[in-house]
């Protein structure tokens, strides 16, 4: 298999028969693409999900090109940074300038984050380091469903149709 489209939710992907659902968060993520991996070792993978933004001029369909981690704080261990893990030399995954930052985390955002990113969702760096690691071309494309504000429960059960179909427009394989 060549290419794999991976989200979190089947909610996320209603009308997209194509995806694999990996579970929310970054161990879940982690866990089902490296099954995936393993069994059809794909060329390329393809993640569509929904995510919060942290800047209002950031709406729809984007393309995410860099990946950090915003609830990575070890700071009060040898003065590591925000988003660096310990001893480990890979902490900002980047495939291209062109794309947005996307901070991922194992928490639901609700306001401002430390880190510097643009949008916030719960499975990308998980997915986007394993791809890194492995040598997979990793392509990441986020609906954006909220502004991670206190209304941004209520934003997303709505926001997800709008986004399958704007990811439908730009594989439309997938249905």
């Amino acid at each position: 298999m060549e290419t794999i489209f991976v989200a979190a939710l089947k909610e996320e992907t209603p009308e997209l028969n194509k995806f694999y659902h990996t579970g929310v968060g970054k161990i879940n993520a982690s866990i089902k693409l490296m099954e995936l991996i393993e069994l059809y070792k794909p060329n390329q993978i393809i993640n569509y999900g929904t995510a919060g933004s942290l800047k209002k001029n950031i709406s729809g369909l984007i393309e995410c090109t860099t990946f950090v981690q915003h609830d990575m704080d070890a700071r009060g261990l040898l003065n590591f940074k925000l988003g660096e893990t310990p001893f480990d030399p890979i902490s900002e995954i980047t495939f291209s300038n062109s794309g947005y930052i996307c901070g991922t985390g194992d928490k639901f955002v609700k306001n401002q984050l430390e880190l510097n990113c643009d949008i916030v969702d719960m499975e990308a760096y998980a997915l986007a380091k394993i791809c890194h690691i492995n040598k997979i071309k990793f392509k990441c494309f986020k609906y954006i469903s909220d502004y991670a504000n206190e209304d941004s429960s209520n934003d997303w059960i709505e926001n997800c149709h709008k986004g399958a179909r704007d990811f439908l427009s730009l594989y439309p394989n997938c249905k």
